[in-house]
């Protein structure tokens, strides 16, 4: 999750003196730790309480319509309760790490709200009514029970961020390529699908993506089109091949794939120039395609584990090598690389 700004205690507030100005009187809290409610002018403008202990939430939150930072994360709450839409002005709510078992459908009337924070609680379910809050900026779901999400995701035309990583979902709606705004990350690791839509490829501003363990037999060509990642992860999945496309990545950083099933790669991967750190331990690789050598910008190549039995003479050639990870791999010979790698400083195991 970004960070947020959360008013401090150096505005007016209950302990204001007396021929200090205020607008509105400041209410009485007793149900909140001291000083989790922050103010301003006398108005609650903020709700700091992470981990008080909280199991409900009472009646007199929804009073406090002038609050716009609720952060509740590490509670005991059970419900969020449908009276939470009387916060018209609420912008940030956080409930990570809760034990909500549901999201009021009354959520969606929060039309104010930029940062949705509901991960590791007991949702099972979100309500289509979420789609509503055309503001969000970040979206976070991750580490509940969701398997499918209702038709309307792509109506979050200002998101940035999501996050729907370790939940159970069966497939990833092809509404998530109309995100035009989704720059930031997008987390789909630990979920159970075994595909994922060609409309990724529409996201080319976004710079994070995660696909890790899941059960991906194969990527979309139209990946090719995520021109703007750094970063990409799909380790632990069941990849046998990568599409011809990944080489048109031409900004990615780190390339992430160990544990699938790949014998081979193609030659297009030699275009990954912006390319430092690739990780293909444990895959069957038999082989290295000759392209590797023109990763000039390469730093860490991770190769435990795999099949080869001979390495392309040029690695010895790439400029900013500084880690080669042969561990476990059995070479027909020590290959020709490792001494001149060694001598100018890069660390060789084997």
């Amino acid at each position: 999750m970004p960070g947020f700004d959360v008013p401090g205690r150096d505005v007016p507030g209950p302990d204001t003196p007396s021929h200090a100005p205020t607008d509105i009187a400041a209410p009485v809290v007793d149900w909140a730790p001291p000083g989790a409610v922050r103010f301003a002018g006398g108005a609650p403008v903020a709700l700091v309480a992470p981990g008080a202990g909280l199991t409900s939430l009472p009646a007199a939150l929804g009073d406090m319509v002038t609050l716009r930072h609720v952060d509740l994360d590490g509670n005991a709450l059970t419900t969020l309760p449908g009276w939470i839409a009387r916060l018209e002005r609420l912008r940030v709510l956080l409930l990570y790490g809760n034990r909500i078992g549901a999201l009021p459908p009354e959520l969606g009337r929060l039309v104010s709200l930029e940062h949705l924070g509901a991960g590791r609680n007991a949702l099972t379910a979100v309500p289509d009514t979420l789609w509503r809050l055309s503001r969000l900026r970040s979206l976070v779901l991750a580490e509940n029970e969701i398997a499918d999400l209702p038709p309307g995701l792509g109506r979050l035309r200002e998101l940035r961020m999501l996050d729907l990583g370790h939940n159970r979902l069966r497939e990833v709606p092809a509404e998530i390529g109309d995100l035009p705004c989704l720059t930031d990350y997008l987390y789909l690791s630990d979920n159970g699908f075994t595909s994922v839509p060609a409309s990724l490829g529409r996201l080319d501003r976004l710079g994070y993506l995660n696909l890790a363990e899941n059960r991906l037999a194969a990527l979309p060509a139209e990946i090719g089109g995520m021109t703007g990642l750094h970063e990409l992860r799909v380790h632990d999945n069941r990849l046998t091949a990568l599409p011809d496309t990944i080489g048109r990545l031409t900004g990615l950083r780190e390339l992430h794939l160990r544990n699938n099933r790949l014998a081979a790669l193609p030659e297009s991967i030699g275009g990954l120039r912006a390319l430092r750190h690739l990780d293909l331990r444990g895959n069957p690789l038999e082989r290295l395609p000759d392209s590797v050598v023109r990763l000039t910008d390469l730093t860490h190549l991770d190769l435990r584990a795999t099949r080869l039995a001979t390495l392309p003479g040029g690695l010895a050639e790439l400029p900013r090598l500084e880690k080669l990870d042969l561990r476990w791999v059995k070479l027909d010979e020590v290959p020709a690389c490792v001494r001149p790698l060694r001598e100018r400083g890069c660390v060789v195991l084997l």
